[in-house]
Formats: structure tokens, C-alpha cells, sequence
């Protein structure tokens, strides 16, 4: 979608051995397509006849596995993380079901989801995020995990050693990051299923940093302010300090802007009394941040977070630190609707899961872009740069044309994605903010529908030049 010395497909997978370099070119026109049109069905995406053949045999590639095509993508992730000058580096963690039930050759090779009459996956990705900005970097890692049938009867012990056991995808995807790169803080950050014993004590025992907000009023191994479990001890905090505090909609939740206090404590929690995953026998220190409403709308119940972390939270600035933190993880729920409702990736008709599987990781990938679009006119040099430097000149020159001197020649890159997200049913007044990356992308299909036109009305003039 950008204009770049090498483009999209070849810096995520240029470097794919496919047995072929041949393959690997076509691999990465193949996704540089892709990104202009993610969009619909696969027959949407790559509409010429011939493109939509060679996706499909390159799918068919025994060398085109997902694991192989994730990694050349978390490798290039990786050397964002390192480039990009943000000293910390969020890596968000979260799942979400892919459903395939429909595909009746498939079924045997597919978990049960939802309730358990759906077949699918638990898609568990971990997306890397500016701390700052909330700028998307990449995927530092997908696992496509497919939810076992429990045995009956099964013991805790067990559960515990089954290697296919949920839990482990947290510990998985930690792992599947890999080391933070030399002068860069990553954090993990994860919502409250990742609250498991086993996970925090991987992330404390490896050295990596972690934010999640607690589900289990865990017990203490020392009493703090007379309390021996966390809720009750966190809550005897006092407030430090107030904060406002965006509320995202869930269930039962409208949105809505609050204002929240804040109180931390560092906090020991013990070994739990039954041993539910693989861990060692230390205690974890760690510090635990409440978050609260004091006062919240008729008819909604007080927002309470509590976070815990194994980065120091000594003071309160260093809190509120990680509570930024923690408000960035929405991000990754954005990325999921990407995926979904983006690029449609439950809608391809693979009969083989040798097909599917890489290609629900070549779609993923392609998915980030929809996210970039958000962050390129949430820049923080957006009102200052041209257009002309990001994106490509005729893009630039096709919404100026459509819409006149209301964008003027030379706009700036905030105004060029103003204009995108008007084409996509944004109003473009003060009161509405900026646009959403739903929004952005809407008026990115229909712009892109628009340049389609301008190169063959293009091409049908240079064909009748040569002809004269």
C-alpha cells in the first residue's frame, strides 16, 4: 500500500526457499496483490485467472508450510522491533477461533470451537506494537492450535503433561518471540486467561517482561497490609494518583471515557496448592497495580483492573507506565477483525489442510497492513509530510482528482487518509475523530477500484498511440 525501495511481499517473504526462486517471485507478487486487494473471497483478491491459479499451487508447495511462512515474516518483524527507535516494544498476545466448519474434507484435521459443534482452529497470534504510538510492527509469532478432545476422567497430573493442553499457548507464544533485540524493552501483554502460574513464572525464570490483568485472587507468600491474598491486599492501597481511562465496549459495557484512580504494591505470590502446569518451586515477585472507578454511569458496573507485572512499578509515574501498556492490547482484537472481517480468511474454499494452513499465514500477514493504514495518518509527522513520500503518486493524484481543490495538489499524508476515509463513509468532522482502520480500509478499496480504472484507461491510450 506504500510506496518502499522493496515492497511488501518481498521484505515479509523474499527470503522463502520454496525450492525455486521462481516460486519465491511469485510468492512475493502474489502478496504484493494481495495487499492492494484484501479484500472478499480469494477469486476477489487476485482476479486475473492466472494469479488465482499460481496462489493455489504455490499453497500446494510442500516447502510453503505455515511455520515457514510465519517465520519469514516474524524474522522481518524482528528487524522492525530493532529499527523502528522505540524503547519499548509491546508483543500483545491474544487468540481467536477460526472457524472452517463447512469444509466437510476438513473436518477430521480441525478442533472443536465454540460450543463444540464448530471444527476450526485457536488462532494464537502475538502482535509487536510501539509502546508509544501503538504503531503495528508485525506478527512476532502465530500458532494454529487445535483444541484436543479431553479424555474422560482425566487427572490433574494428567492435564498437566498433555503437551496439546490450551494453557500452553501462552508459554508457546512467549517462546515463539524470541529474545528482545539489544537496547529495546519487549513486553508481553495479555489479557486474563493468561493468568497462569506456569506463564508468569516462564516470563520471570527467562528474563522476558510481562503486563496481564489477574482473574485468580492468588495467595501471598507475605502478608501485605494484613491481607494474605492479592485482591484484598492490592485494594487496601491507596490511591496515587487519577487518570482518565478509554473503556472499550464489551458485552454488557457501553464505551465511554472515565476517570479511574490507580494504587501498586509489589507483592510475592505463592506456589499454588495444586500444581496445574510445569513450573519451579520459587515464589514470584512480582508488583500488582489496581485500577478502579469510583464512581461509574447508572446501570454500568465499576471498571476494576488489576495488572501484574514483573517490570518495577515503584512510583507512580512508573503505574501509569503500565497501565499504558496494558490500554494498547485492544490492538490486537482490531487485528483479529482484520483478519476476519479484513481479509476474510474463514472464507477460503481449501479442500486440503496442507493448502489452508499456509495460506491462513500468508493472509495474516497481509492482514497487519489493513492495522498500518490507521497508524500511518495517526503518525505523529502526518501533518507535516506529503503524501507523495508514503504512498504511491498515483494514488496520490486519483483522490486529488476526485475530489478537486478540496485536497489540493500537494496534500499532507493526515489529509490524503482523511479524504481515503471519507470515500469510506467517514464525515471528517471534529466531533468524530480520527477514523478507524475499518473506515480507512473501505475507502482504501474504493480508491484502489478507482487507480484499477486510471491504469486501464491508461493502457487502452498507449495501445492506441502504438497502433497510430
Amino acid at each position: 500500500m506504500q510506496t518502499q525501495p522493496v515492497s511488501f511481499g518481498m521484505r515479509n517473504f523474499g527470503q522463502v526457499n520454496l525450492g525455486d526462486q521462481r516460486r519465491t517471485q511469485r510468492l512475493v507478487r502474489t502478496v504484493d496483490c494481495l495487499c492492494r486487494h484484501p479484500g472478499g473471497t480469494l477469486p476477489d483478491k487476485l482476479n486475473h485467472p492466472a494469479d488465482l491459479r499460481a496462489f493455489y499451487r504455490l499453497m500446494n508447495r510442500p516447502e510453503a508450510t505455515h511455520s515457514v511462512l510465519i517465520a519469514s515474516h516474524a524474522r522481518y518483524t524482528r528487524t522492525q522491533i530493532a529499527a523502528c527507535g522505540a524503547p519499548v516494544v509491546l508483543q500483545l498476545h491474544d487468540a481467536t477461533e477460526l472457524d472452517y466448519t463447512p469444509k466437510e474434507t476438513l473436518r477430521d484435521h480441525l478442533g472443536q470451537i465454540g460450543e463444540g459443534s464448530h471444527r476450526g482452529y485457536i488462532c494464537h497470534n502475538s502482535l509487536a506494537v510501539r509502546a508509544d504510538t501503538g504503531a503495528v510492527l508485525g506478527l512476532a509469532g502465530q500458532i494454529l492450535h487445535r483444541r484436543a478432545d479431553v479424555p474422560e476422567h482425566e487427572t490433574v497430573k494428567q492435564l498437566r503433561q498433555r503437551q496439546d493442553r490450551e494453557s500452553r499457548l501462552w508459554v508457546e507464544g512467549a517462546k515463539a518471540c524470541g529474545a528482545a533485540p539489544p537496547g529495546v524493552l519487549c513486553v508481553d501483554v495479555s489479557d486474563s486467561l493468561s493468568d497462569t502460574f506456569e506463564y508468569m513464572a516462564y516470563e520471570v525464570t527467562h528474563g522476558r517482561h510481562f503486563v496481564l490483568r489477574a482473574r485468580v485472587n492468588r495467595r501471598l507468600q507475605e502478608p501485605v497490609a494484613g491481607q494474605t491474598y492479592l485482591f484484598a491486599a492490592v485494594r487496601e492501597q491507596a490511591s496515587c494518583g487519577r487518570r482518565t481511562l478509554q473503556v472499550q465496549a464489551s458485552p454488557g459495557r457501553r464505551a465511554r471515557t472515565t476517570t479511574v484512580h490507580l494504587a501498586f504494591t509489589p507483592v510475592r505470590l505463592a506456589l499454588p496448592r495444586k500444581k496445574h502446569g510445569e513450573y519451579g518451586k520459587a515464589a514470584l515477585h512480582l508488583w500488582a497495580i489496581r485500577v478502579w472507578e469510583p464512581d461509574s454511569p447508572p446501570g454500568e458496573e465499576p471498571l476494576e483492573w488489576i495488572l501484574l507485572t514483573n517490570v518495577a512499578v515503584e512510583q507512580a509515574s512508573q503505574a501509569h507506565e503500565r497501565v499504558d501498556w496494558y490500554e494498547r492490547r485492544p490492538i490486537i482484537e482490531e487485528y483479529h477483525k482484520g483478519m476476519k472481517t479484513g481479509c476474510r480468511i474463514e472464507a477460503m474454499q481449501f479442500e486440503k489442510i496442507e493448502r489452508l494452513e499456509p495460506a491462513i499465514a500468508v493472509l495474516s500477514v497481509v492482514a497487519t497492513t489493513l492495522l498500518q493504514l490507521r497508524d500511518a495518518a495517526r503518525a505523529p509527522d502526518a501533518d507535516r509530510r506529503l503524501a507523495t513520500e508514503v504512498v504511491d503518486e498515483t494514488y496520490v493524484e486519483v483522490l486529488a482528482h476526485h475530489y478537486g481543490k478540496r485536497l489540493g495538489s500537494a496534500p499532507t499524508v493526515l489529509q490524503f487518509y482523511l479524504h481515503v476515509a471519507r470515500l469510506g463513509g467517514h464525515q471528517n468532522r471534529k466531533v468524530d475523530g480520527l477514523p478507524g482502520w475499518l473506515t480507512l480500509w473501505r475507502g482504501w478499496m474504493k480508491l484502489q477500484a478507482m487507480v484499477d480504472g486510471y491504469h486501464a484507461a491508461h493502457r487502452k491510450i498507449r495501445i492506441k498511440c502504438g497502433t497510430n
